[in-house]
């Protein structure tokens, strides 16, 4: 069943009267805590040329009132671009209940967890625990690397090996709710946690899209050439690659996860349709109209038709970069391509939009005190 919300009268109510995000501190019921992990799963994976072979996650969660929040904005270069949202570091879960809902991050291509710091603090205000993993090889943190850019379906498999680190965590681990936990992803981190829902991927069918007259800006991603990637002449495939290959129309289903926020989801014409038209659990989508990165028909129209249990929200004038932090006034000038918007269109408010939306949509499917 398909619901499109796209009335600007609807947007702005949504985006002036209904939103309670991080921004506001006091119409939230917690700051915010940070803190990082770093987990080493216990089974053998391949890392995929990535220098450090450990899952880097960063997690956000409610922490008490009475803790002070510091600024961890530096508009300088070199630096990160965007504009961080102040947070305690290392502090306590909050007291208020003893167990909070867990909701899984997962970023774009080349990105970072923390570019989506503006969704996962005020998550994390509203009192959920986020945790963002840096997907090995395809992060900002490191060089991309080839699998890390190509094995897409090998993300999942971070996603739930951060949920397990989580959930074995001696300080995080007693403070998760395990009957309720979702999962949040934008560009390929959408793709990404419908991986998670159920959708499998079928590589030949993508290669064939994009080799054919229909195919479109997603099969040539802005990233590939910052990481010097070029499918067609890269002939020579590891043993661990190859078995990655073999793999990749595997289910990669959590079945912890119940619920499913996917913004601006790439990769639409790799998602099986039959595996799209079996996910049960509830997937809310949203994107920009205007997305000429992830165009929008054959990514997130395509996966809103074929699935059974979703809703789409189509921002007007939104672009993909849209869904990214916004940055610090001195980051467009060295990133212009992910801090510039269209003309008319708020950042900020599309972001508190999005948050509103998910804070509903996990309100709904997920439901209990936060």
């Amino acid at each position: 069943m398909l619901h499109r919300c796209l009335a600007a009268a609807l947007a702005a109510f949504v985006m002036g009267a209904a939103y309670a995000g991080s921004a506001d501190a006091s119409a939230t019921p917690y700051h915010v805590g940070e803190t990082t992990r770093a987990f080493h799963p216990q089974a053998e994976r391949h890392w995929r040329g990535a220098l450090t072979h450990a899952l880097i996650t960063n997690v956000w969660y409610p922490a008490d009132v009475s803790v002070p929040e510091v600024s961890h904005n530096i508009d300088a270069l070199g630096r990160s671009p965007f504009r961080m949202q102040p947070s305690a570091g290392e502090a306590p879960v909050a007291s208020t209940h003893a167990q909070y809902p867990l909701l899984v991050l997962s970023h774009g291509t080349g990105g970072t967890a923390g570019s989506l710091d503006w969704m996962a603090a005020a998550l994390a205000a509203n009192g959920y625990i986020v945790a963002g993993v840096n997907h090995p090889g395809n992060t900002a943190l490191e060089p991309l690397t080839h699998d890390g850019f190509m094995l897409w379906w090998e993300r999942a498999t971070d996603v739930s090996e951060v949920l397990d680190g989580v959930l074995a965590d001696p300080v995080l681990g007693a403070h998760v709710d395990r009957t309720r936990i979702g999962a949040v992803g934008f560009s390929l981190g959408g793709y990404t946690v419908l991986e998670l829902a159920g959708a499998r991927t079928d590589v030949p069918a993508f290669m064939a899209f994009c080799g054919s007259p229909q195919a479109d800006a997603i099969c040539h991603p802005p990233e590939m050439a910052r990481a010097q990637i070029n499918p067609a002449a890269d002939t020579t495939r590891t043993p661990q690659t190859e078995a990655s290959l073999a793999r990749s129309g595997a289910s990669y289903r959590d079945a912890r996860i119940k619920a499913v926020f996917a913004m601006a989801p790439a990769v639409g014409m790799a998602m099986d349709a039959t595996s799209l038209g079996n996910i049960t659990i509830p997937v809310s989508l949203m994107a920009g109209d205007a997305d000429t990165t992830v165009p929008i028909d054959t990514n997130v129209r395509r996966v809103a038709k074929l699935l059974p249990k979703a809703d789409l929200l189509l921002v007007p004038g939104a672009s993909h970069y849209t869904f990214m932090d916004t940055c610090l006034p001195g980051g467009a000038a060295h990133v212009p391509l992910l801090c510039n918007d269209n003309p008319g269109v708020d950042r900020d408010a599309v972001h508190a939009q999005a948050v509103r939306r998910a804070l509903d949509f996990f309100g709904a499917t997920l439901p209990g005190q936060t």
